[in-house]
């Protein structure tokens, strides 16, 4: 099947209250064209080369996401277009975003990474510890970032059950977050998860957001 072929399908089987984000890491940009052409709008790269090299020879209406861990000295070089980064997994890093922001002229739309995954291979905040951190409302002085949800990776594994459960607290830890600390603020709406191998589970728990690569492009490029 072609990339427009795989993208139909996809959609087809996500509720309108879903968006998928076509996840192009290692693709050339001629198969995120092909997406593109195909009526995809929302690209999501795992690393800052990558997409600051598509970036400029891409079409200027689409939504590039920052979806991969984001190292600190590496924000100031996708600052001035990212329209969002789902990786934010530390005050540092949320400093860091705020500043360059800031310095853009911006307000950058942010999710809050949680670590769900049973397997412990995945960066992001303990869902005891955002709430920690959230609670001395220093987030509140970030005048560059939007909050406006939390992503999370379920653990890689063929038990679906674990991966229910796993989407199901992060689901808790976002419905907590929006009816707490959020409860005024209504850009914070979106719960990313899922991925090609299990967003039919993810979406089933809520998610909004689902990052799909290889059931879109294929298998992984490896360089």
């Amino acid at each position: 099947m072609s990339i427009a072929d795989n993208i139909r399908k996809i959609n087809e089987q996500l509720p309108s209250s879903v968006r998928l984000i076509a996840v192009s890491k290692t693709k050339p940009v001629e198969a995120l064209l092909d997406a593109y052409n195909a009526g995809q709008r929302i690209f999501g790269e795992n690393y800052v080369q990558e997409l600051i090299t598509k970036q400029p020879l891409l079409p200027a209406d689409i939504e590039w996401q920052m979806i991969g861990h984001l190292q600190t000295n590496k924000v100031k070089f996708i600052a001035p277009f990212v329209s969002c980064i789902q990786s934010v997994d530390s005050q540092k890093l949320l400093s860091e975003i705020n500043k360059e922001a800031i310095k853009n002229n911006r307000v950058i739309d942010c999710l809050l990474e949680i670590s769900i995954a049973s397997d412990g291979s995945k960066f992001g905040f303990l869902p005891d510890e955002i709430f920690e951190f959230l609670a001395n409302d220093l987030y509140q002085s970030f005048d560059g970032i939007r909050f406006c949800g939390v992503m999370g990776m379920g653990s890689f594994s063929s038990n679906e059950t674990i991966i229910h459960q796993e989407y199901q607290l992060l689901f808790s830890v976002f419905n907590r977050l929006k009816n707490s600390i959020f409860a005024n603020e209504n850009t914070f709406c979106e719960l990313s998860m899922g991925m090609s191998h299990d967003f039919g589970i993810a979406v089933a728990e809520g998610s909004t957001l689902v990052r799909v690569g290889t059931s879109i492009f294929g298998e992984r490029n490896y360089k």
